[in-house]
């Protein structure tokens, strides 16, 4: 059985990644910056933001699919994760929302969400964050991507089939 994502579903979606655009837009100097120089403890910090950013953006989208396919949310002890794999399942005979490419990517930046919601932002190691720092502007292109696909959000007028 397939379901049948519905407006409001679908106007959400284009919110989130509205925000994520700014969001990619508005550090697209800092992100620049990281690809060629060394950067100081203050923009490596901003940096984690943006990283955790883009992952909570992600999974608001993921949190309210979830909510629409299954009629609660999702939880437990480890919800996050289960909530990204979810994404990546195929529900009620309805295609996977996410490729399983998309949501291996994703889960690095869950990880790294999950690091700095629980450290200093000064115990935070550039070498380990950069490679998330690069790839985050490709990881939300895809996601924007798949989600048009998904959900045929270039068509403005509403409710799209999903199989």
């Amino acid at each position: 059985m397939s379901w049948c994502a519905s407006d409001k579903l679908i106007k959400q979606i284009r919110v989130e990644l509205d925000q994520l655009s700014r969001l990619l837009q508005e550090n697209q100097a800092l992100l620049d910056k990281a690809q060629e120089s060394e950067l100081s403890r203050i923009e490596i910090s901003a940096l984690a933001a943006v990283l955790h950013s883009v992952y909570t953006g992600a999974e608001n989208i993921f949190g309210r699919i979830y909510v629409e396919i299954y009629g609660q949310r999702a939880a437990g002890e480890a919800w996050h994760k289960n909530l990204l794999q979810a994404m990546a399942r195929e529900a009620d005979g309805a295609a996977p929302v996410i490729s399983q490419e998309l949501c291996d990517v994703l889960s690095q930046y869950l990880m790294f969400r999950h690091v700095f919601r629980q450290a200093y932002t000064f115990e935070i190691k550039w070498d380990k964050m950069k490679p998330l720092v690069l790839g985050c502007g490709p990881a939300i292109r895809q996601l924007m991507a798949e989600f048009s696909a998904r959900f045929s959000l270039n068509d403005k007028s509403g409710t799209s089939e999903n199989h």
